[in-house]
Protein backbone atom coordinates (compact mmCIF):
# COMPACT_ATOMS: atom_id res chain seq x y z
CA UNK A 1 0.00 0.00 0.00
CA UNK A 2 1.37 3.43 -0.92
CA UNK A 3 1.48 5.87 1.55
CA UNK A 4 -0.17 9.36 1.01
CA UNK A 5 3.01 11.42 2.11
CA UNK A 6 4.37 14.40 -0.04
CA UNK A 7 8.37 14.77 -0.13
CA UNK A 8 9.86 17.25 2.40
CA UNK A 9 11.08 19.47 -0.66
CA UNK A 10 7.68 19.39 -2.30
CA UNK A 11 6.43 20.35 1.52
CA UNK A 12 8.87 23.56 1.41
CA UNK A 13 7.43 25.02 -1.05
CA UNK A 14 3.95 25.48 1.12
CA UNK A 15 3.54 28.87 2.62
CA UNK A 16 0.78 27.78 5.65
CA UNK A 17 1.65 28.36 9.46
CA UNK A 18 3.10 24.31 9.52
CA UNK A 19 5.86 25.70 6.65
CA UNK A 20 6.62 28.96 7.27
CA UNK A 21 7.06 29.57 10.99
CA UNK A 22 10.30 28.28 11.51
CA UNK A 23 13.70 28.81 9.13
CA UNK A 24 14.16 26.14 6.96
CA UNK A 25 16.30 23.93 9.05
CA UNK A 26 13.99 22.96 11.58
CA UNK A 27 11.40 19.77 10.96
CA UNK A 28 8.14 21.05 11.79
CA UNK A 29 6.38 18.41 13.40
CA UNK A 30 3.64 20.65 15.84
CA UNK A 31 0.61 22.22 14.15
CA UNK A 32 -2.15 20.03 12.66
CA UNK A 33 -1.62 20.19 9.42
CA UNK A 34 -0.74 16.82 7.48
CA UNK A 35 2.21 16.46 5.14
CA UNK A 36 -0.36 14.98 2.19
CA UNK A 37 -1.92 16.23 -0.72
CA UNK A 38 -6.04 16.00 -1.05
CA UNK A 39 -8.31 13.92 -2.16
CA UNK A 40 -9.13 14.20 -5.79
CA UNK A 41 -12.87 14.57 -5.31
CA UNK A 42 -12.47 17.33 -2.90
CA UNK A 43 -9.47 19.03 -5.79
CA UNK A 44 -12.34 18.72 -8.17
CA UNK A 45 -14.78 20.15 -6.27
CA UNK A 46 -12.96 23.35 -5.81
CA UNK A 47 -11.20 23.74 -8.70
CA UNK A 48 -14.87 23.50 -11.07
CA UNK A 49 -16.50 26.01 -8.33
CA UNK A 50 -13.40 28.30 -8.93
CA UNK A 51 -13.42 27.50 -12.48
CA UNK A 52 -16.88 28.97 -13.08
CA UNK A 53 -16.72 32.06 -10.64
CA UNK A 54 -19.28 30.02 -8.05
CA UNK A 55 -17.21 31.62 -4.78
CA UNK A 56 -20.68 33.44 -3.15
CA UNK A 57 -22.23 32.77 0.00
CA UNK A 58 -23.06 28.89 1.32
CA UNK A 59 -26.39 28.17 0.58
CA UNK A 60 -28.40 24.72 1.45
CA UNK A 61 -27.91 21.49 3.15
CA UNK A 62 -25.67 19.28 1.04
CA UNK A 63 -22.75 19.32 3.83
CA UNK A 64 -25.24 18.39 6.10
CA UNK A 65 -26.29 15.52 4.12
CA UNK A 66 -22.92 14.33 3.15
CA UNK A 67 -22.32 14.08 6.59
CA UNK A 68 -25.63 12.23 7.75
CA UNK A 69 -24.59 9.39 5.28
CA UNK A 70 -21.12 8.99 6.39
CA UNK A 71 -21.84 9.10 9.84
CA UNK A 72 -24.46 6.64 9.58
CA UNK A 73 -22.29 4.07 7.34
CA UNK A 74 -19.27 4.60 9.43
CA UNK A 75 -20.77 5.00 12.97
CA UNK A 76 -24.37 3.87 12.81
CA UNK A 77 -25.31 7.40 13.25
CA UNK A 78 -27.39 9.32 11.07
CA UNK A 79 -27.93 12.52 12.70
CA UNK A 80 -30.68 14.27 11.55
CA UNK A 81 -30.64 17.18 8.98
CA UNK A 82 -33.14 19.33 10.80
CA UNK A 83 -31.15 19.28 14.12
CA UNK A 84 -28.05 20.44 11.84
CA UNK A 85 -26.44 23.72 11.32
CA UNK A 86 -23.53 25.17 9.42
CA UNK A 87 -20.78 27.26 11.07
CA UNK A 88 -17.80 28.78 10.21
CA UNK A 89 -15.50 26.10 12.30
CA UNK A 90 -15.11 23.85 14.95
CA UNK A 91 -13.95 26.25 17.47
CA UNK A 92 -16.21 29.14 16.07
CA UNK A 93 -19.34 26.75 16.24
CA UNK A 94 -18.14 25.27 20.08
CA UNK A 95 -17.93 29.68 21.11
CA UNK A 96 -21.57 30.76 20.03
CA UNK A 97 -22.63 27.48 21.79
CA UNK A 98 -21.03 27.55 25.07
CA UNK A 99 -22.01 31.42 24.52
CA UNK A 100 -25.78 30.45 24.74
CA UNK A 101 -25.00 27.44 26.91
CA UNK A 102 -23.68 29.86 29.84
CA UNK A 103 -23.47 33.48 31.18
CA UNK A 104 -20.58 35.29 31.79
CA UNK A 105 -18.77 33.82 34.44
CA UNK A 106 -19.92 30.65 35.00
CA UNK A 107 -17.48 27.60 35.21
CA UNK A 108 -17.22 25.32 31.36
CA UNK A 109 -15.16 21.72 32.51
CA UNK A 110 -12.68 20.56 30.36
CA UNK A 111 -10.11 17.47 31.00
CA UNK A 112 -6.54 18.18 30.74
CA UNK A 113 -4.21 17.64 28.85
CA UNK A 114 -6.59 18.97 26.28
CA UNK A 115 -6.41 21.11 22.84
CA UNK A 116 -5.00 24.68 24.03
CA UNK A 117 -7.30 27.05 22.29
CA UNK A 118 -9.99 25.58 24.48
CA UNK A 119 -8.36 27.24 27.33
CA UNK A 120 -8.20 31.01 25.19
CA UNK A 121 -11.91 30.81 24.12
CA UNK A 122 -13.43 29.74 27.33
CA UNK A 123 -11.40 32.83 28.93
CA UNK A 124 -12.55 35.02 26.02
CA UNK A 125 -16.29 34.42 26.27
CA UNK A 126 -15.58 35.53 29.73
CA UNK A 127 -16.28 32.02 31.37
CA UNK A 128 -14.21 30.44 33.56
CA UNK A 129 -11.71 27.28 32.93
CA UNK A 130 -12.38 24.31 35.57
CA UNK A 131 -9.41 21.62 34.70
CA UNK A 132 -10.48 17.92 35.50
CA UNK A 133 -7.84 16.25 34.38
CA UNK A 134 -7.23 12.79 32.70
CA UNK A 135 -6.01 10.15 34.52
CA UNK A 136 -2.70 8.61 34.19
CA UNK A 137 -3.94 6.16 31.52
CA UNK A 138 -5.67 9.09 29.58
CA UNK A 139 -9.07 8.15 30.47
CA UNK A 140 -12.14 10.51 31.76
CA UNK A 141 -11.80 10.47 35.59
CA UNK A 142 -15.44 9.72 36.40
CA UNK A 143 -15.04 10.15 40.58
CA UNK A 144 -13.37 14.00 39.54
CA UNK A 145 -15.89 14.68 37.39
CA UNK A 146 -18.53 14.14 39.55
CA UNK A 147 -17.26 15.79 42.50
CA UNK A 148 -16.43 18.95 40.00
CA UNK A 149 -19.85 19.00 38.94
CA UNK A 150 -21.60 18.82 42.62
CA UNK A 151 -18.80 21.14 43.34
CA UNK A 152 -19.87 23.74 40.70
CA UNK A 153 -23.65 23.44 40.55
CA UNK A 154 -23.76 23.88 44.63
CA UNK A 155 -21.97 27.65 44.35
CA UNK A 156 -25.04 28.69 41.47
CA UNK A 157 -24.96 29.92 38.22
CA UNK A 158 -24.89 27.40 34.68
CA UNK A 159 -21.96 24.77 34.46
CA UNK A 160 -20.93 23.16 30.86
CA UNK A 161 -18.41 20.39 30.10
CA UNK A 162 -16.09 21.21 26.83
CA UNK A 163 -15.52 17.44 25.47
CA UNK A 164 -13.02 16.65 23.81
CA UNK A 165 -14.18 13.21 21.99
CA UNK A 166 -11.51 11.99 20.49
CA UNK A 167 -9.23 13.37 22.61
CA UNK A 168 -6.02 15.86 21.73
CA UNK A 169 -3.69 15.79 22.48
CA UNK A 170 -3.42 12.23 23.84
CA UNK A 171 -5.52 10.06 21.11
CA UNK A 172 -7.85 8.75 23.52
CA UNK A 173 -11.23 7.10 22.21
CA UNK A 174 -13.87 7.30 24.85
CA UNK A 175 -15.43 4.49 25.03
CA UNK A 176 -19.22 3.96 25.08
CA UNK A 177 -19.69 2.76 28.52
CA UNK A 178 -17.25 5.93 29.78
CA UNK A 179 -19.59 8.86 27.91
CA UNK A 180 -22.78 7.02 28.60
CA UNK A 181 -21.64 7.33 32.79
CA UNK A 182 -20.60 10.56 31.68
CA UNK A 183 -24.02 11.66 30.48
CA UNK A 184 -25.41 9.94 33.54
CA UNK A 185 -23.39 12.36 35.82
CA UNK A 186 -24.28 15.50 33.54
CA UNK A 187 -27.99 15.03 33.41
CA UNK A 188 -28.31 14.54 37.07
CA UNK A 189 -26.07 17.58 37.95
CA UNK A 190 -27.89 19.69 35.21
CA UNK A 191 -24.36 20.06 33.31
CA UNK A 192 -24.54 20.80 29.58
CA UNK A 193 -22.12 18.55 27.50
CA UNK A 194 -20.87 20.27 24.32
CA UNK A 195 -18.58 18.18 22.13
CA UNK A 196 -15.90 18.58 19.98
CA UNK A 197 -15.51 15.86 17.45
CA UNK A 198 -13.35 17.07 14.94
CA UNK A 199 -10.68 14.12 15.02
CA UNK A 200 -13.40 11.74 14.59
CA UNK A 201 -13.16 10.86 11.22
CA UNK A 202 -9.54 9.32 12.24
CA UNK A 203 -10.46 7.11 14.47
CA UNK A 204 -8.77 3.24 14.35
CA UNK A 205 -11.73 0.88 15.01
CA UNK A 206 -14.78 1.74 17.30
CA UNK A 207 -15.76 5.55 17.51
CA UNK A 208 -19.24 6.47 19.96
CA UNK A 209 -20.09 9.66 18.67
CA UNK A 210 -21.59 11.27 22.31
CA UNK A 211 -24.96 12.05 20.83
CA UNK A 212 -25.49 8.52 20.52
CA UNK A 213 -25.37 7.32 24.02
CA UNK A 214 -29.07 8.18 26.23
CA UNK A 215 -29.08 11.31 28.17
CA UNK A 216 -27.42 13.23 25.27
CA UNK A 217 -30.75 14.88 24.38
CA UNK A 218 -29.41 18.65 25.75
CA UNK A 219 -25.76 18.06 24.59
CA UNK A 220 -24.40 19.39 20.83
CA UNK A 221 -21.43 17.97 19.06
CA UNK A 222 -18.97 19.92 16.05
CA UNK A 223 -18.09 17.80 13.32
CA UNK A 224 -15.89 18.86 10.51
CA UNK A 225 -14.22 17.68 7.59
CA UNK A 226 -11.25 19.31 8.52
CA UNK A 227 -8.89 17.16 9.96
CA UNK A 228 -9.79 14.17 8.50
CA UNK A 229 -9.32 15.39 4.88
CA UNK A 230 -6.25 17.52 5.26
CA UNK A 231 -8.66 21.27 4.90
CA UNK A 232 -7.87 23.21 7.68
CA UNK A 233 -7.94 26.33 5.78
CA UNK A 234 -10.89 25.68 4.17
CA UNK A 235 -13.14 26.81 6.96
CA UNK A 236 -16.96 24.85 7.26
CA UNK A 237 -18.31 22.93 10.09
CA UNK A 238 -21.41 21.31 11.67
CA UNK A 239 -23.00 21.85 14.36
CA UNK A 240 -25.31 18.56 15.71
CA UNK A 241 -27.66 19.45 18.41
CA UNK A 242 -30.00 16.58 20.15
CA UNK A 243 -33.29 17.28 20.58
CA UNK A 244 -34.10 19.41 23.24
CA UNK A 245 -31.13 21.77 22.03
CA UNK A 246 -32.33 21.97 18.88
CA UNK A 247 -34.61 25.19 19.34
CA UNK A 248 -31.58 26.93 20.91
CA UNK A 249 -29.06 25.94 18.02
CA UNK A 250 -31.41 27.24 15.45
CA UNK A 251 -31.37 30.49 17.22
CA UNK A 252 -27.95 31.58 17.23
CA UNK A 253 -27.16 34.44 15.18
CA UNK A 254 -27.09 35.08 11.95
CA UNK A 255 -23.57 36.09 11.93
CA UNK A 256 -22.68 32.79 13.03
CA UNK A 257 -24.34 30.73 9.86
CA UNK A 258 -23.03 33.43 7.05
CA UNK A 259 -19.58 32.60 8.54
CA UNK A 260 -18.72 29.41 6.44
CA UNK A 261 -16.83 29.96 3.20
CA UNK A 262 -18.85 28.20 -0.02
CA UNK A 263 -16.24 26.68 -1.22
CA UNK A 264 -15.07 24.96 1.92
CA UNK A 265 -18.34 24.00 2.26
CA UNK A 266 -18.21 22.36 -1.32
CA UNK A 267 -14.99 20.73 -0.24
CA UNK A 268 -16.13 19.27 2.97
CA UNK A 269 -19.37 17.34 1.19
CA UNK A 270 -17.28 16.22 -1.25
CA UNK A 271 -15.25 14.55 1.49
CA UNK A 272 -17.56 12.77 3.37
CA UNK A 273 -19.72 11.68 0.22
CA UNK A 274 -17.20 10.79 -2.48
CA UNK A 275 -13.33 10.37 -0.72
CA UNK A 276 -13.92 7.53 2.23
CA UNK A 277 -11.52 5.64 0.44
CA UNK A 278 -8.81 8.06 0.39
CA UNK A 279 -9.30 8.48 3.92
CA UNK A 280 -9.28 4.70 4.20
CA UNK A 281 -5.79 4.66 3.10
CA UNK A 282 -4.88 7.66 5.14
CA UNK A 283 -5.87 6.20 8.24
CA UNK A 284 -3.80 2.59 7.66
CA UNK A 285 -0.57 4.95 7.04
CA UNK A 286 -1.31 6.58 10.43
CA UNK A 287 -1.20 3.25 12.05
CA UNK A 288 1.49 2.43 10.50
CA UNK A 289 3.45 5.80 11.92
CA UNK A 290 2.21 5.59 15.37
CA UNK A 291 3.91 1.99 14.70
CA UNK A 292 7.05 3.44 13.44
CA UNK A 293 7.03 6.08 16.26
CA UNK A 294 6.58 3.40 18.76
CA UNK A 295 9.74 1.90 17.81
CA UNK A 296 11.82 4.63 17.08
CA UNK A 297 11.12 6.16 20.51
CA UNK A 298 11.89 2.95 22.37
CA UNK A 299 15.13 3.30 20.46
CA UNK A 300 16.50 6.33 20.95
CA UNK A 301 14.57 8.07 23.26
CA UNK A 302 15.05 6.71 26.54
CA UNK A 303 13.52 8.17 29.81
CA UNK A 304 10.34 9.65 26.92
CA UNK A 305 7.04 7.60 27.58
CA UNK A 306 4.60 7.30 24.49
CA UNK A 307 1.19 4.98 24.67
CA UNK A 308 -0.04 4.70 21.00
CA UNK A 309 -3.38 5.49 20.78
CA UNK A 310 -6.12 5.02 18.31
CA UNK A 311 -7.41 8.01 17.21
CA UNK A 312 -5.99 11.78 15.78
CA UNK A 313 -2.49 12.30 13.91
CA UNK A 314 -0.68 13.58 17.43
CA UNK A 315 1.54 11.94 19.96
CA UNK A 316 1.29 13.15 22.97
CA UNK A 317 5.28 12.66 24.43
CA UNK A 318 5.77 12.22 28.61
CA UNK A 319 8.89 13.59 28.78
CA UNK A 320 9.56 14.10 32.45
CA UNK A 321 11.29 11.18 32.80
CA UNK A 322 14.48 13.33 30.41
CA UNK A 323 15.19 16.09 33.03
CA UNK A 324 14.56 18.77 30.48
CA UNK A 325 11.74 20.43 32.53
CA UNK A 326 8.69 21.86 32.07
CA UNK A 327 9.13 22.42 28.11
CA UNK A 328 10.92 19.62 26.84
CA UNK A 329 9.73 20.94 23.35
CA UNK A 330 11.96 23.83 23.79
CA UNK A 331 14.39 22.12 24.21
CA UNK A 332 14.13 19.66 21.53
CA UNK A 333 13.80 23.10 19.42
CA UNK A 334 16.66 24.47 20.53
CA UNK A 335 18.88 22.02 20.35
CA UNK A 336 17.57 19.30 17.83
CA UNK A 337 15.86 21.60 15.48
CA UNK A 338 12.63 19.94 15.59
CA UNK A 339 9.67 22.04 16.71
CA UNK A 340 6.55 20.38 18.97
CA UNK A 341 3.96 21.82 20.26
CA UNK A 342 4.85 22.72 24.35
CA UNK A 343 2.74 20.63 26.75
CA UNK A 344 2.11 23.31 28.93
CA UNK A 345 -0.21 24.69 26.39
CA UNK A 346 -2.71 21.90 26.96
CA UNK A 347 -3.25 22.62 30.64
CA UNK A 348 -1.86 21.80 33.95
CA UNK A 349 -0.95 18.40 33.69
CA UNK A 350 0.91 19.23 30.18
CA UNK A 351 4.24 20.30 32.06
CA UNK A 352 7.16 17.75 30.77
CA UNK A 353 5.46 16.60 27.90
CA UNK A 354 5.19 17.79 24.26
CA UNK A 355 2.94 17.01 21.23
CA UNK A 356 4.14 15.53 18.11
CA UNK A 357 2.52 15.73 14.60
CA UNK A 358 3.21 12.19 12.85
CA UNK A 359 1.32 12.65 9.87
CA UNK A 360 4.45 13.08 7.87
CA UNK A 361 6.52 10.57 5.97
CA UNK A 362 8.72 7.74 7.90
CA UNK A 363 11.74 9.23 6.75
CA UNK A 364 10.82 12.82 8.20
CA UNK A 365 9.60 11.30 11.04
CA UNK A 366 12.53 8.99 11.76
CA UNK A 367 14.76 11.95 11.04
CA UNK A 368 12.83 14.14 13.99
CA UNK A 369 13.51 11.12 16.72
CA UNK A 370 17.10 10.85 15.60
CA UNK A 371 17.33 14.67 16.01
CA UNK A 372 15.41 14.80 19.18
CA UNK A 373 17.98 11.63 20.66
CA UNK A 374 20.79 14.04 19.79
CA UNK A 375 18.49 17.10 21.26
CA UNK A 376 18.90 14.80 24.25
CA UNK A 377 22.55 14.00 24.33
CA UNK A 378 23.91 17.47 24.11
Amino acid sequence: MTDPWLPLAELRTRTTQKWRTYPPDVLPLFVAEMDTGLAEPVVRAVTEAVARGDCGYPIGTGYAEAFAVFAGRRWAWKPPVEATLLVPDVMAGLAEVLRAATGPGDPIVVNDPVYPPFFEMIRHLGRTVVEVPLTPEHRLDLAALEAAYARLRASGGRVAHLLCNPQNPTGTVHTRAELTALAELAAAHEVRVVADEIHAPLVTGEYVPYLTVPGTADAVALHSASKGWNLAGLKAALAVAGPAAVDELAALPSTVLDGASHIAVLAHTAAFAEATGWLDDLVAALERNRALLAELIAEHLPGVVHRPAPATYLAWLDCRGTGLGDDPAAVFLERGRVALVPGPAFGTSGAGHARLNLATSPEILTEAVVRMARALRA
